[in-house]
């Protein structure tokens, strides 16, 4: 029983005849009336009914104004002050979210203390083809420069994004599949410099729209520098130190771009995109390896609504990618190459409101397919190459018979195979024969959403997930870099089964608000990297590697998620709130006692926001408690305090509407490091000294 406790790319063409076969649909869908529905959520809100503000699309297929679900949103203002050079530590510090830290480049985003294959990186809620779960120092192929909202689903989400969402989902919203009508030409620019990585960096949007088509286009440039951090004593892998101001191999070169264009109506969308990421940067435990990395990506999405009285929307989305990234030694080798190219296809059918047992439900049918082969190549390739194929079907349901509460369900079945494809080179065995493993994993969730008065809201839910391993669970045998141990797989692996509970309770009132979250996850086989106590792996080299293997372990992980508005002042078209933050996370292994790694500590934010007629200004305080509850392998992670500030002025100039943005972070430089990151890492890479961060948006 749950309780809930605070603390206990051909692929081009093929993209492209999708495009031409579905443009058909259009014309049989403007002989149906116009959509009263809402408009797809990915998009902004109209421009003649600005008081509205977007749907949240990630995990509410049904574009309900309000789940049962814990979601944090970026966009607007608040995006263009926090964006940083990854999409890890954009995020970071959100109520619930933390990050990897790998040093500033390949950071990915962690979620109530999970991360890797738990938490689903999405892009236009797609699926994102990277080997960025795969190591700590794999980078995520989303650049924060021309993402136009994030949104992050906190918790379970297996049920419509499979059991690698079932620590919750980061969604990167773009247009770059145009969704709504665009009324003529709009163009968009951003300019920023400075940072604890000397940031350079610019991008460019370009929208335009007549006669029901929608054309777009951006375009994106950033380099930084090795990064500043307070000076510290950096180990120089001699077993002696020596003290350093930078995070030495820390750079980044990165660009990419995309074009889009679709057939827009009040019938639905219809469109196709294309685009390109690149991202060079260097590898912070070696000071001569640099990965470079590519990705190219085609995605097609189409909407049509009120095709038929019994189907009021069906929603069809699609992507093929292409990724790869070599290590690159320092004498020019190229040590290892990783390549993923695979597809995603992701029906969603939203059926007719119909009265159930004296209420009405509404609900939704979905499919969903995704199919990649991945390769590692090289003598450090410490999993074999594989293919990896899923299909799942599921369907989730809401139910008001009261119009103060809204009770939600849904079921998913799954069908995944990971298979190995064996040694590359006979004459080198190293992973064996070739395997094949197939799994069915389900997933079931009962969400509520009450209206309990006065302002109060109780949000809950209640699921069971099942995850399959995934190939470095079932396959890996070699030593992994980025964590300096020898890592071995399980082919007889089984599924990971999990049940969750969360409550939340909401109060909004004149000037204020408070949002409580409380969740508990429990696993009967949760799949970890646990110490074996063998001897050391000794390579060539005479460098020794700690034994570490992928085990099924019964774990436990609760927390909380606290946050508040006061407003303490208003008046002559000015406000100023006070905003405070709270939250933490525990997480066990049930089996030894001991707690689980890389889990960030409890954090406090204070901070105050001041919103005038054209200027915006916020400081805060944000304190990260120590982190000494660790496993025996691990090492505690002292505390630190962190003073920022930021500020904003708008303005309009001959038709453009003009943001001018100042950031000052760790006002007091404090050293400071990230609990959260691998141990291989920590001490090589503090988190960000002072820096000072200035920019420009514009929009024509």
């Amino acid at each position: 029983m749950l309780t809930f406790c605070p603390f206990s790319r051909q692929r081009l063409a093929v993209a492209a005849a999708l495009f031409a076969a579905a443009c058909a649909a259009p014309v049989l869908a403007q002989s149906t009336p116009a959509a009263a529905a809402t408009p797809p959520a990915a998009a902004a809100s109209d421009v003649a009914v600005p008081a509205l503000q977007p749907v949240v699309v990630t995990g509410n297929p049904l574009r309900s104004t309000q789940t049962s679900a814990a979601v944090s949103v970026l966009d607007g203002d608040a995006l263009v002050l926090r964006r940083g050079s990854a999409l890890g530590d954009t995020l970071d510090g959100l109520p619930g979210v933390s990050s990897t830290y790998f040093g500033p480049n390949a950071n990915r985003p962690v979620v109530r203390g999970q991360d890797g294959d738990r938490i689903r990186v999405l892009s236009n809620a797609g699926a994102s083809l990277d080997a960025s779960a795969l190591s700590f120092d794999h980078a995520v192929p989303i650049d924060p420069l021309v993402v136009e909202r994030i949104e992050v689903l906190r918790g379970p989400a297996a049920l419509l994004y499979g059991g690698s969402a079932v620590g919750g989902v980061v969604n990167a919203i773009d247009q770059r599949i145009p969704r709504t009508p665009a009324r003529g030409l709009s163009a968009a620019g951003q300019l920023r410099v400075g940072g604890a990585d000397g940031q350079r960096g610019v991008s460019a949007v370009m929208d335009q729209g007549s006669d029901g088509w929608a054309w777009h286009a951006d375009a994106f440039w950033r380099r930084t520098d090795d990064l500043r951090v307070p000076r510290f004593e950096r180990p120089d892998g001699a077993g002696g130190t020596g003290l350093s101001t930078r995070v030495l191999n820390s750079a980044s070169a990165a660009q990419g771009g995309a074009v889009g264009a679709s057939l827009v109506g009040a019938w639905g969308h219809l469109g196709l995109s294309v685009d390109h990421h690149g991202n060079d940067y260097g590898v912070v435990t070696e000071d001569d390896v640099t990965i470079r990395m590519k990705r190219d990506k085609a995605a097609v999405s189409g909407e049509w609504r009120d095709l038929a009285v019994w189907l009021p929307a069906l929603r069809v989305q699609g992507s093929l990618t292409d990724y790869q990234h070599q290590e690159v030694e320092g004498s020019g080798e190229v040590g290892t190459t990783f390549k993923n190219r695979g597809g995603d296809v992701r029906v969603e059918a939203v059926h007719a409101r119909r009265e159930v047992a004296g209420g009405m439900l509404d609900g939704v049918f979905g499919a969903q397919a995704e199919a990649s082969r991945f390769e590692a190549l090289g003598e450090e390739a410490f999993v074999p190459s594989t293919r990896t194929r899923n299909a799942a079907a599921f369907w989730l349901g809401q139910w008001q018979a009261d119009p103060r509460w809204q009770w939600s369900a849904g079921l998913r079945v799954e069908r995944a195979s990971v298979d190995s494809l064996g040694d590359a080179d006979p004459a080198e065995p190293k992973f064996g024969a070739a395997v094949q493993r197939r799994f069915t994993p389900r997933s079931a969730s009962l969400g509520w959403n009450g209206d309990l008065g006065e302002g109060w809201r109780l949000t809950g839910s209640l699921s069971r997930t099942e995850r399959a391993p995934t190939s470095y669970e079932l396959y890996a045998n070699g030593v992994h870099a980025a964590t300096a141990t020898f890592e071995r797989g399980d082919t007889a692996q089984r599924l990971e089964q999990g049940r969750h509970g969360e409550l939340g309770l909401h109060w909004q009132g004149s000037g204020r608000q408070v949002q409580l979250q409380v969740y508990r996850s429990d696993f009967g086989r949760y799949i970890a990297l646990l110490p074996t106590g063998e001897p050391d792996v000794v390579n060539a080299d005479g460098e020794a590697f700690p034994v570490y293997a992928f085990r099924a372990v019964p774990a436990r992980l609760q927390g909380w998620e606290l946050q508040g508005t006061q407003r303490l002042w208003q008046g002559a078209g000015s406000t100023l709130d006070l905003e405070a933050q709270w939250d933490g996370v525990r997480a066990d292994n049930r089996a030894t006692g001991e707690p689980l790694p890389r889990i960030a500590p409890q954090r406090f934010k204070l901070g105050l926001a001041w919103q005038g007629a054209a200027w915006r200004w916020q400081a805060e305080v944000l304190r990260a408690q120590a982190q000494d509850r660790v496993p025996s392998d691990d090492l505690a992670t002292p505390g630190w305090t962190q003073v920022n500030v930021a500020g904003s002025y708008r303005w309009r100039w001959q038709g453009q509407d003009a943001l001018l943005f100042v950031r000052l972070n760790n006002l007091g430089n404090t050293l400071a490091y990230s609990a959260s990151s691998t141990v291989t890492v920590r001490g090589l890479a503090p988190l960000p000294g002072r820096s000072l961060s200035v920019g420009l948006r514009w929009t024509l």
